[in-house]
Parts: structure tokens; sequence; C-alpha cells
């Protein structure tokens, strides 16, 4: 492709709304530009490394018998209301209405639709099992998006969704997903770990999400320093003893704290520690009021407790609604002398202390000697906390230690938590009718282009691996004016062409200075500088991994390159 007559519009100044550096440099090198908060158009070279990723993907989904479709962004509400996902799922799902006041949603996920295609066309067990995939484009209301491509309102996913007849087909496609996300991440040259998540709103219950390691990750990973055990940090299980101590239980006492508000501050008022301190926290679990008890120096974990209390939604309850249930404000509450019917929910490490110290539901007071199961009751006791750097690692091997990571890739085992509600069912070889078991299986197709232009950057701009870079070779004529410069570019421009190689050639009257910015801004593997050597023949190739330089004479550019690429 000839630069004069591609639309590569590149920028000296980093604007100012772009917070990490894949999102300058994506906008600087004219990959993408913003269209408004959180939707992104893919400028031409920015769409070539889409389509490449894209391609890397179909080749390992087809490997594994995945067959691609494409489904309507458009959804009719009353497929999600079947499964109760258009109450449940949140702000973030688009809603719309069309001219005759029926309710649509764009589509953030397709696990309705899909499901509703299958169970009109696929009867019997003898069809199963079958995996079916698409890439498109998806639509989330994000309350602050950010990064560019990592967190949009409008992004492209790839969406695959398995159905079997038996659990152990479905444990069979899921252990074939994990490989081919592996072997996708690996082709991209992705520093990654697949990690123990969350379902989230998808529902299901074994899942894993596939994380790039990354400074400005947002999610946090937990993993063990001496074995393959690796979690998102709200999944990563706590596994100790607390030991409980062996002196007597004391008389519950009152005490007054004025102005005492956190944990830290009530326990150097009361002169003893965070770990001897209950701390009380208010749950809103679906439409009711749940307590939730932790040793005072942890902290709780809201997914530990969704799982507990078996709720499908769990959020902080409100200063508003504390004061409600127990007449205080948040700092003062504990467990002692509840309402009635309050279900309470404690961590493991609650159950080892002994004379502890507590809120009385009562401003500016608290409650000293305090012991589970001799001055309140617990509903059940369970690992509820986050776990914490130096903890043993749950496989029992090594210690926990915290690494940041952006989520690319997220694999779920979703039994038939679609297919009841939505009485999707087969016919199995006894001739009872059976809901489809079910897996689903997403890739975040433009947020892998941010996380790898994450990873492959300088100072100087992208270092784009030869698997997702737009173009192979920059061909850059110095001084187009020259004929022999201009010539010597246009022959090896042709050359490699006709070779089979992707070649950009700056056929630009720019400066010098100008034509080299953008090439390492661009960062296309292989520089081929013709300049004032050319009458010579003599060129100058730049390896923009690693900057090297060295000279070729024009006579061999087609088998060094080929050298160079393993082609």
């Amino acid at each position: 492709m000839r630069q004069t007559l591609s639309f590569i519009p590149t920028l000296r100044e980093t604007p100012a709304d772009a917070e990490v550096k894949s999102h300058q440099l994506l906008l600087r090198a004219g990959f993408i530009r913003q269209n408004t908060s959180g939707i992104y158009s893919f400028l031409p070279l920015g769409k070539r490394v889409l389509h490449k990723v894209e391609k890397i993907i179909r080749e390992e989904m087809e490997a594994i018998n995945s067959v691609e479709v494409f489904m309507p962004a458009l959804q009719q509400a009353e497929l999600w209301q079947e499964t109760g996902r258009w109450y449940s799922y949140g702000d973030e799902l688009m809603r719309l209405k069309d001219r005759n006041d029926r309710e649509f949603a764009l589509g953030a996920t397709h696990e309705e639709i899909i499901t509703s295609l299958l169970r009109d066309e696929i009867k019997s067990y003898k069809k199963l099992p079958l995996t079916l995939y698409q890439i498109q484009s998806k639509f989330r209301d994000e309350k602050r998006p950010r990064f560019g491509l990592l967190r949009g309102r409008e992004f492209l996913m790839k969406d695959a969704y398995s159905f079997h007849a038996t659990p152990e087909s479905l444990d069979k496609t899921y252990d074939d997903m994990m490989q081919a996300y592996s072997n996708i991440f690996r082709r991209l040259g992705l520093n990654f770990r697949a990690v123990i998540a969350d379902s989230g709103a998808i529902g299901g219950k074994d899942n894993h999400e596939f994380m790039v390691l990354s400074e400005i990750g947002e999610d946090t990973i937990a993993y063990s320093d001496n074995s393959p055990y690796a979690a998102n940090i709200e999944m990563a299980a706590v596994q100790l003893d607390y030991p409980k101590s062996s002196e007597p239980a004391n008389p519950v006492e009152k005490v007054a704290t004025p102005d005492q508000k956190t944990i830290s501050q009530v326990a150097e008022f009361l002169e003893t520690t965070p770990e001897n301190c209950i701390k009380t926290l208010v749950f809103k679990a679906d439409d009711e009021l749940i307590v939730v008890l932790s040793r005072g120096d942890h902290e709780v974990n809201d997914v530990k407790v969704k799982h507990i209390s078996g709720a499908k939604l769990i959020d902080m309850a409100t200063p508003e609604d504390v004061r409600e249930l127990l007449s205080c404000d948040i700092g003062s509450i504990g467990p002692v002398n509840l309402p009635a019917g309050v279900r309470v929910f404690a961590d493991n490490a609650v159950k080892s202390i002994v004379n502890g110290v507590t809120g009385a539901n009562e401003d500016g007071v608290h409650f000293k000697n305090v012991t589970p199961g001799e001055d309140f009751t617990v509903e059940a006791y369970g690992d509820l906390r986050f776990v914490k750097e130096g903890d043993p690692s749950p496989d029992g091997n090594g210690t926990i230690q915290f690494a940041k990571g952006i989520e690319v890739g997220h694999i779920f085992k979703l039994g038939t938590t679609y297919s009841e509600p939505m009485k999707a069912t087969f016919l199995n070889d006894q001739g009872k009718a059976m809901p489809y078991i079910m897996g689903c299986y997403g890739i975040g197709v433009s947020r892998i282009v941010a996380a790898v232009a994450e990873q492959f950057q300088d100072d100087s701009g992208f270092t784009w691996p030869n698997a997702v870079a737009p173009y192979e070779i920059h061909v850059v004529p110095v001084n187009v004016k020259d004929d022999v410069q201009r010539e010597t570019g246009e022959e090896i421009y042709e050359q490699l062409k006709a070779q089979g190689f992707e070649v950009l050639l700056d056929d630009r009257k720019e400066r010098a200075g100008v034509k080299f910015a953008d090439a390492d801004l661009i960062g296309l593997p292989l520089r081929i500088t013709v300049g004032k050597r050319a009458a010579e023949g003599i060129l100058e190739v730049k390896i923009r991994e690693t900057n090297e330089t060295v000279e070729w004479h024009k006579d061999e550019v087609q088998d060094k390159v080929r050298e160079f690429f393993k082609k």
C-alpha cells in the first residue's frame, strides 16, 4: 500500500484525555479515532491489526470444530425476560424501543438469542455436541469508559456457545477451549495467565479468565510463587486454620467510643488490635439486608458473600438502609442484639475471636469482651475475605503474590442456567426431554488490540509482533524527489509485494525526520530505508523490535526478508 493512498493521520502531540500508553499510541499512530466517549472508529492500520487478530481466533476455533454464525445485535426484550436478566443485568444493558413501543436491547452478550435459536432447531441428542461462535460488536453502557479500547461502550467480541447432552461432553469442550485460548494468546505473543474467576452477570459455575499481565490492568491476580495456581482476587480461596484463644470469655462490657469510626481508631482507643475487632458490614442481597462479619484486619469479599448468601445481586447497604435497620451510623454497627430475622454470615477468622470488640448499634458506643457463639449467633461461617499477599496458596504450594491484569478472555460452564428457564430441551437416548447443558466462551477482540499495543511498544512507538503487525515491511525512500531513491524504493516495493509480503511504501513528499518518526510510531517489524547510498545499491534496514540497524545490498533484499520472516 502506498502511504499517499492510505489514511494514516499521525499526531505529534499526545491527546490530553488519553490516560494509558496504548491509547495514546493508537491515537497518535493513526490506528483509531474516538467518535464519542467509549466509542471508536478503526482506521486502516487499526482495521488490519483487528483482522489479523480475528484470523488467528478463527483458525483456533475451527481447529476444535467450532462453527461460525452471525446473530443480530438488536435483541427483543422477551428473550431476556425469559431468563430474568432483563431485570437483573443492570444499567449496562442498552435498552430501546421501536416505533411500535416494543422493547429491545443492543446485545451485550448472546446467551438468550443463541439458546432460542437452538431450542427451535436441535431436538435430539444425536445432533449434540455443537459449538457455534461469532465475531460481532457488543454494547454495554459503561459508567466510566476509559483506557481507549480496554473499556468501551461498543467493542468487538468473539463469543462462542456450546450445547451438550452430558456434563462429560461439556468438560471436553471446556478443556478444548482452554487450550484454544492459550494457543491464541501465545500466537499473539502475550504474557498471560488463565485464572479462576467469578461468573458475574453471565451465570453458571466453573469458569476461567485469561489475563494479560500489565501494570494498567483493572483486575488483581492472586498467584502462587511456587505453582501454577492463579485466580482473580475475587475468587482466590483462603485456606487457613485460625487457632482459638484459650482465655475464658468475659462478660460483655459497653464502652463509650466518641468520634471513633474506623477499626484502627477504635482499636487504638480501646488499646487492642484490629485482629481482635469484629468488623460488621450490612449488604443488600437481592431485596434483603444481611449482616456480614470479618476480622478487623481483613477485607470482606462481596463475591464470596454473594455465593454464601445465595443472592443473585449483592451490594453494600446505604447509610439510610443501615440506620433504618439498626438505628445507628455505619461506624457503630455490630452483631449483638440484632433485630429478629436478620441473617448473619461470618468469615472463618471470626470464629476464633474471644473477648473481641464490636459496635453496639448505638452511635459512639462499642462492646468489649464479645465472643461468637456466646453473645451472638451466626447462620454460616465461610471463606468471606479477600486473600492477602503472603497467605498460603490454596493448592498448598507456595505463598500468594499479586499482579495486575487485563482480562482478554473468559470461559464458562453454564450448565442449564439458560436452557431451563427458556425451556430449551432435547430428547436424550431414552427419549426423555432434557435441558441442554451449555458452555459459553468470550474473547475481547478489540480489547486484544489494546493489550498487544500495551505490551509491544517503546519510547518511540509500537514494536508490533509479526503475527498482528498491520504490514510486515515499511519501505521508506528518504527523498522521493531523488530519482534513484524513488525508483529504488518503487522497485523494492513491487518485488516484495510480488513475493507475497505486506508492504507499506512511504511515497510522501515529507522531510526525512517526519518519515522516520512516523515509521517508528507505526512500528512495523522491518523498515527498509532507501537513502543517499541507493546509487551504490546499499540500503539501511532497521529491525523495529530491537532497533538494530544493518546494511543490505538491494540484490539480497528478497532473500534477507524471507529469512527474517521465516517464509
